[in-house]
């Protein structure tokens, strides 16, 4: 690289923490991959004071734009007023931002949702990349949603036909009804479908399109996509907390700080704990949260619980043979030879993390994406259990249910948990491989890092 051409990089993650994560990941693995790059990652001053904190290169920096949409902290409670607000309130201040950045930005990198980046960044003739932080499979979803309508499946009167699959979606096996997002046509969810597929058209204005997956493991779905889009199409692999250095994971199992809840996990027997965690976002209902924790209770089984908010009833509902804390570090636990299982909720970023530690996982998918990922886990990859499999999405799943499915799930010597563990250590190295020097998703990055570089170019 000449190095009199600074190679400037904006990266603009939409505000939410399942995203702001991939995309700092991401930034981190391409600054390591080239030290010459200057990266500046764009947040509103809120999401600033979250995390100016955590490490970082040198070479990634900060900038901030005004807090022109709702506060993370209630953005649950009124999804939709939020999303409309990133939707239509931060594309001027990040004009204005970007106006003044120095050097000259020579590339940007948006997250697919908030598509008027596209806008900003051809006004400004600079290429962009869109970085969508769902899987392949799920965007597949979003770009071909008009198949539902057309086949006279929307909306979806889950009591009714939840249960019925369809197999028009290219790159996906047949999906129930149930497990589409946005499916139900009140206003709410409309509106939010509305707002979802209008970034479908700006993603063809971009000229790059990344997914935080590997080729190997979304083959069909990255297929049917390259066969749609006539920009480039990489599959980054590792935008997951230790950026895809496989040499690593041999210190992250064993260099564990002074973390308490680590030194309580070296203690337990190989295996022998289920991981649970419910993401940062969605919540479970609280009377599903109980039949949980008693089913837990039940089970006899070993459990280091995340879960936000007050929990100290919940520590007595669930015995005395695990932790119940608010916040680990999931990659760190995930890879502790302790752990046996992992009860997810499927967001995509968990998804990567499980699957690159080598973890079988219960699914317990909510909403979004997540009964998309784990339709993926369990029927495609076969390295998981569906703990939630009824279609009516306010069935509680009981006491009894949980106990009997965590106990099977955490029997090492039966059959078929050793097949599930056996397929999860294949699909582990599958995903290792496709990041190591040589690999599907190293190979896609050097050849992205090589389009950033010339970009920068006269």
């Amino acid at each position: 690289m000449m190095d009199n051409i600074p190679v400037h990089v904006v990266a603009v993650p939409y505000p939410g923490r399942g995203h702001i994560n991939p995309m700092m990941n991401l930034a981190k693995l391409l600054v390591t991959n080239d030290p010459n790059i200057i990266l500046t990652f764009v947040l509103t001053e809120e999401w600033f004071g979250y995390i100016a904190s955590e490490p970082k290169p040198d070479t990634i920096r900060f900038a901030t734009i005004p807090n022109v949409i709702p506060s993370e902290q209630g953005r649950a409670q009124n999804f939709l007023a939020f999303f409309e607000a990133i939707m239509t309130k931060m594309e001027h201040p990040f004009e204005l931002l970007l106006q003044r950045l120095h050097p000259h930005p020579t590339f940007i990198i948006y997250d697919t949702f908030i598509f008027w980046v596209v806008a900003v960044a051809n006004r400004a003739n600079i290429p962009v990349a869109s970085f969508c932080t769902t899987s392949a499979s799920f965007f597949s979803v979003l770009k071909h949603y008009h198949l539902l309508k057309q086949n006279g499946h929307y909306p979806v009167n889950v009591s009714e036909n939840g249960d019925i699959s369809v197999d028009y979606i290219p790159g996906l096996s047949s999906i129930r009804l149930t497990d589409f997002p946005f499916n139900d046509g009140s206003f709410q969810t409309r509106r939010l479908l509305e707002l979802t597929l209008n970034v479908i058209p700006w993603v063809h204005k971009a000229q790059y399109l990344l997914f935080p997956t590997i080729y190997e493991l979304e083959t069909e779905a990255l297929d049917a996509l390259s066969a749609e889009f006539s920009i480039p199409i990489y599959t980054i692999g590792s935008a997951i907390p230790y950026f895809g250095d496989v040499d690593h994971i041999a210190s992250l199992s064993t260099n564990h700080g002074d973390h308490d809840y680590i030194n309580w996990l070296d203690n337990q027997p190989k295996a022998s704990v289920l991981y649970i965690s419910q993401g940062s976002f969605l919540s479970t209902s609280s009377a599903q949260i109980d039949e949980i924790a008693n089913g837990l209770k039940e089970s006899g089984v070993g459990f280091l619980w995340i879960i936000r908010g007050d929990n100290s009833s919940l520590k007595k509902m669930c015995g005395d043979k695990g932790l119940v804390l608010p916040w680990c570090d999931q990659m760190r636990v995930l890879l502790h030879p302790s752990i046996g299982g992992f009860w997810s909720h499927c967001g995509w970023n968990s998804t990567r993390e499980g699957v690159f530690s080598g973890v079988p996982f219960l699914t317990f998918p909510l909403s979004l994406d997540q009964p998309i990922n784990s339709k993926i886990i369990v029927e495609k990859w076969k390295v998981g259990w569906r703990a939630m499999n009824k279609v009516k999405g306010n069935t509680l799943m009981t006491k009894d249910e949980i106990s009997r499915l965590i106990k099977k799930s955490m029997d090492l010597d039966s059959d078929e948990g050793r097949d599930m563990r056996k397929r999860a250590r294949e699909i582990q190295q599958i995903y290792q491989n496709a990041i190591a020097n040589g690999g599907s998703s190293k190979t896609d990055l050097k050849a992205f890092l090589r389009q950033i570089i010339q970009a920068a170019k006269p």
